[in-house]
């Protein structure tokens, strides 16, 4: 459970008092990353439930506020350095490495993280639109399962926060996760999408980055998220 207050600590901006979780304890949080992602699901679910009736915009809005606010906009950092990074590496790994450890954002990460705000509320729009709760509320979760897999499957870029979290993350915490992944599923067939969305940003990352990071765990989030968001929209579209 220490595990789980770290989790909480680091990847929201719950009003927690700090000492709840020793150093030590965040060694052990990325298995309890997912669950995070319930307490992250958990806000954006409610406002788009009741603002919807008023007006679909609006709750997407508020959705997408409350989505960015509960994770500080942390993800979207990662992003904006993963695709600087990208923009300015040129094939170089030692520019690429240079670049997303500027904690300045350039101007290829602005867009980047413009298009993916852009995206999200869109998509948001449509997605409560499709009065699809449940798999609103789960497609934080799933998303946050990625990292659990990469971070097993791929060797880390830099000797960085990601670097420190490999110690307490086995193959079981993956399984299980999966596992709960599989049931939910029976209820949102959508979140079945999630885990070929992660074998895909594990291909690109070993491809173009040679290993993961934090800001790549993050950006892996974001892209997923907006891609189960987009997947419950077209699922819509079949009905």
């Amino acid at each position: 459970m220490k595990g789980l207050l770290a989790a909480l600590l680091f990847m929201t901006r719950l009003p927690l008092p700090k000492r709840m979780a020793r150093a030590a304890d965040f060694d052990c949080l990325m298995p309890w990353l997912p669950a995070a992602g319930l307490v992250v699901g958990l806000p954006v679910m409610a406002v788009g439930f009741l603002l919807s009736p008023h007006d679909p915009w609006i709750a997407a809005l508020f959705a997408l506020l409350a989505w960015t606010g509960m994770t500080g906009a942390l993800h979207l950092d990662g992003l904006a350095d993963v695709v600087d990074g990208l923009g300015a590496a040129h094939g170089d790994p030692e520019r690429l490495s240079k670049v997303m450890a500027d904690p300045h954002i350039g101007s290829f990460g602005a867009v980047a993280i413009g298009a993916q705000i852009a995206a999200k509320l869109v998509l948001l729009h449509a997605a409560i639109g499709s009065e699809d709760w449940l798999t609103l509320l789960l497609v934080p979760v799933a998303a946050r399962i990625g990292p659990i897999f990469w971070t097993l499957s791929l060797p880390s870029l830099h000797g960085g926060l990601a670097s420190g979290l490999r110690s307490g993350t086995k193959a079981r915490h993956l399984l299980m996760w999966l596992g709960l992944l599989g049931l939910c599923s029976i209820f949102a067939p959508i979140l079945l999408i999630a885990p070929p969305a992660m074998a895909a940003w594990h291909v690109f990352v070993r491809r173009k980055l040679g290993g993961i990071s934090g800001d790549s765990h993050g950006a892996g989030i974001e892209l997923t998220e907006s891609w189960l968001l987009f997947c419950v929209v077209a699922a819509s579209w079949l009905r």
